[in-house]
């Protein structure tokens, strides 16, 4: 009799479970803030004395802080809270634009701890002046910190981002084509690399306005302008990563010449750049040239004021074909958007109902304001600590 082989399923090593168990714990701790061990013990679905070993074990790692609630007309004992550790490990986040170079220092929460700015300069930002500026400062953060060590960093960049191989495959308002800006780092730091909408939203859902939120659009407006998307709550990146492109999608081929070659992009119709332009400023500017037109536009000067309707109407426009397309419940807008949000937010939701089939998207703006993508570079970055919580065994922070 022909006897059929048996394949049995792998069975998980105890080492193994406790890992996976770690991550959960710490990760809903650095999503969620501090928790007890009673809410623990009914999220992770664990026993108490396996939330206790856990518990203890990251508490020692320094990865989280177990305190003690004082007060309060409960009686009996109070459950301990675990929160992250203040003086845990962190990340450094970058957030690159044509404008500026923002760069912080996150911990175990998404904290911000420190802050780096580096406004726009003359000359063009390269892949080594931007290399250059995070060497600079980690070198600095080791001076005057010798046991601090950041555990990762992570990179947002105005750009399509392989997500297999971190490269940057085109970034068009930084002029940058190809580049793996990965390699011109430290090589004993990881480093992640990700497009600043997709980053954005990926902060939002996880601590801004899009939490609890899994359909979820944001919609950014710099000097370019892209898309993040949440479909299902997971991140909608496409093959290439090029996922949520939407500022290079042709809406008037007969439009004003776009730097990628075509015509008519959204772009050009409610960039930022094509904003200053409408109100007869020089383009290229910065952020506090666009807050001049915004100030002037409140002010009722005309071409001003001309030069917000009209973007305000484009963006309700752009807001529409995400809507038909995707379907999300709720649709945040940033950068140069979320203003024009807050100042004509009739004449947006006027141009988004009149061509949209659903009107009952949710229009908002982003619960981190300007934010969004600094702190979703520091998630990404902490992807390498949460997967496995004990590689920072041994390192000293503070």
């Amino acid at each position: 009799m022909r006897r059929e082989s048996i394949t049995r399923p792998a069975v998980a090593r105890p080492d193994e479970i406790r890992g996976r168990n770690l991550t959960s714990l710490l990760t809903l701790v650095h999503h969620e803030g501090p928790l007890s061990r009673a809410e623990l013990t009914g999220r992770l679905g664990l026993g108490r004395s396996t939330i206790g070993a856990l518990v203890g074990e990251l508490d020692a790692q320094g990865l989280v802080r177990v305190s003690v609630p004082s007060g309060g007309s409960q009686t009996g004992r109070p459950s301990h809270v675990v929160g992250p550790h203040p003086d845990g490990p962190c990340v450094l986040a970058v957030d690159l634009t044509v404008d500026n170079t923002s760069i912080a220092t996150v911990g175990i929460g998404g904290s911000i701890r420190r802050r780096w700015t580096s406004p726009g300069a003359a000359d063009p930002l390269t892949p080594g002046l931007v290399a250059a500026r995070i060497g600079a400062i980690l070198e600095s953060l080791g001076r005057q910190h010798p046991a601090v060590r950041p555990v990762g960093i992570g990179l947002s960049v105005p750009g399509t981002v392989d997500r297999h191989t971190g490269r940057i495959g085109v970034a068009p308002n930084l002029g940058w084509h190809d580049v793996d800006l990965r390699a011109l780092l430290p090589p004993d730091v990881p480093v992640s690399v990700g497009n600043d909408a997709d980053l954005a939203v990926l902060a939002e859902h996880i601590r801004g306005n899009g939490r609890h939120c899994d359909d979820l659009v944001f919609l950014i407006g710099r000097s370019g302008v892209g898309a993040g998307i949440i479909a299902g709550g997971l991140s909608l990146l496409g093959t290439a990563g090029r996922a949520g492109e939407i500022g290079h999608n042709v809406i008037d081929p007969a439009g004003p010449p776009c730097h990628c070659g075509q015509r008519g992009c959204l772009e050009t119709f409610v960039g930022q750049d094509a904003l200053l332009a409408a109100a007869g400023l020089p383009a290229s500017g910065s952020g506090g040239d666009v807050a001049i037109v915004f100030n002037r536009a409140r002010n009722g000067e005309r071409r001003s004021l001309a030069a917000v309707q009209q973007a305000a109407a484009s963006l309700g426009e752009a807001v529409a074909v995400l809507a038909n397309l995707l379907d999300p419940q709720r649709v945040l807008v940033g950068g140069i958007f979320d203003r024009l949000l807050a100042d004509q937010r009739s004449r947006i939701e006027h141009s988004l109902q009149a061509r949209s089939l659903d009107t009952s998207v949710e229009l908002q703006g982003p619960g981190l304001g300007a934010d969004s993508a600094l702190i979703g570079a520091a998630e990404i970055a902490f992807e390498h600590l949460l997967n496995d919580p004990l590689a920072v065994r041994g390192i000293a922070h503070r």
